[in-house]
């Protein structure tokens, strides 16, 4: 199974990005996808996650809620991170990631496969 994550770019404050997470080998069905990201010098932090596998409610950080969400699309195997109202505090590279087994936590180590970052950079 691999993660392939796109979607990245440059926007002004208060713009848009949607980034996408194609999910290639396997069906999406299996797995809730986690959005992670680490702006320069910082930890990866969470993002959002979606459990739609688990049939739970998705998951913010505080940092976004309200302005993110997550969702999926089934016919195309991928996963999507609509960012709305950016702000520059948002720039950082954006990660996506993936597990199968029974969801505990939003932490980095809940997930085992992931995909390469895509950079969002967000201007004042």
């Amino acid at each position: 199974v691999q993660l392939q994550a796109s979607g990245g770019g440059l926007v002004q404050a208060g713009g848009s990005l949607r980034l996408a997470c194609l999910v290639s080998g396997w069906s999406i069905d299996s797995y809730y996808i986690g959005w992670f990201r680490q702006a320069p010098g910082k930890d990866r932090e969470f993002v959002g996650v979606d459990t739609w596998t688990f049939n739970r409610n998705p998951e913010y950080a505080d940092s976004v809620k309200g302005r993110f969400s997550v969702f999926r699309d089934r016919g195309k195997n991928t996963a999507y991170l609509q960012m709305d109202n950016l702000k520059p505090e948002d720039t950082a590279t954006y990660y996506c990631a993936a597990d199968s087994n029974e969801y505990r936590a939003n932490e980095l180590k809940q997930f085992t496969l992931w995909g390469q970052g895509t950079r969002v950079t967000v201007s004042s």
